[in-house]
């Protein structure tokens, strides 16, 4: 028995754009009608919203249905945090605010088996069908199939960019650009030329190390940044879907709203 394979992965081993959406609430139902719409991937928030595990679990569930991925960012703590939802059977985990080579370095010790990293081993969750898979294809298949993902989201780590695009056990560089503009000074200005600039360079370094080069887009830029060289592209949020709809339904009969 072997691992579920990643359609991320196999997309873009194939050259083609990844889509992804965020998901902020925590009902698997809105998992499954993302997964069943045609998105590559969800994106699950650890960092943010307190979606706690058995949810994550179940919107996990929810989207292996229709084949779809999920990316969990992960809050920052022990190395648990960081391999918890691997072993829910997440298909990447993401890692907000890297700043620098030594952190990405911990990173990949924790979340790869060897003999790129030391994560610490278990097969007995639904990654690794309840032990079904055999432990020597399991930690070799994790290894293949599952995404480890870092963003950088503020100026400091842009230094040791190069550095961090070529460690082996890194497999996506996700670029952030509202924090990013904090960083710069300057918060939500998304034309500022600092701003683009480091966008630019993210997904340059980033193909140039043959890793993911991943960030946030609009129906309105996908082609802008898949020129740029994104090839992972996060595609608006369910909050936001519904917001704008009953904003507009009871815009309808509340004009003055």
């Amino acid at each position: 028995m072997n691992m579920r394979k990643s359609k991320v992965l196999k997309k873009i081993r194939n050259g083609e754009v990844a889509y992804c959406t965020k998901l902020n609430l925590a009902d698997p139902r809105v998992a499954e009608i993302a997964a069943m719409s045609g998105f590559d991937c969800i994106w699950l928030d650890h960092e943010h919203v307190p979606t706690d595990f058995s949810a994550m679990e179940n919107m996990i569930r929810a989207a292996k249905i229709y084949d779809c991925d999920v990316i969990t960012r992960v809050a920052r703590g022990s190395y648990s945090d960081l391999v918890r939802p691997l072993e829910a059977d997440s298909t990447g985990i993401m890692v907000p605010h890297l700043m620098s080579l030594a952190q990405a370095k911990e990173i990949v010790y924790y979340t790869k088996f060897h003999p790129i990293g030391r994560r610490p081993v278990d097969g007995g969750n639904a990654d690794g069908k309840f032990c079904l898979v055999d432990g020597i294809d399991y930690i070799k298949e994790a290894n293949e199939e599952r995404f480890t993902c870092i963003q950088i989201e503020d100026p400091e780590p842009m230094a040791e960019l190069d550095e961090i695009c070529a460690l082996p056990g890194i497999d996506m560089i996700f670029f952030g650009p509202a924090d990013f503009t904090q960083g710069i000074g300057n918060p939500f200005d998304f034309n500022d030329e600092k701003l683009l600039s480091a966008r630019k360079k993210v997904a340059e370094t980033a193909r140039k190390h043959g890793k993911i080069a991943a960030t946030t887009g609009a129906p309105n830029n996908v082609k802008l940044l898949a020129h740029e060289g994104f090839n992972f592209i996060s595609l608006g949020a369910d909050i936001v879907s519904l917001s704008l709809y009953y904003k507009d339904i009871i815009g309808h009969v509340h004009p003055s709203l």
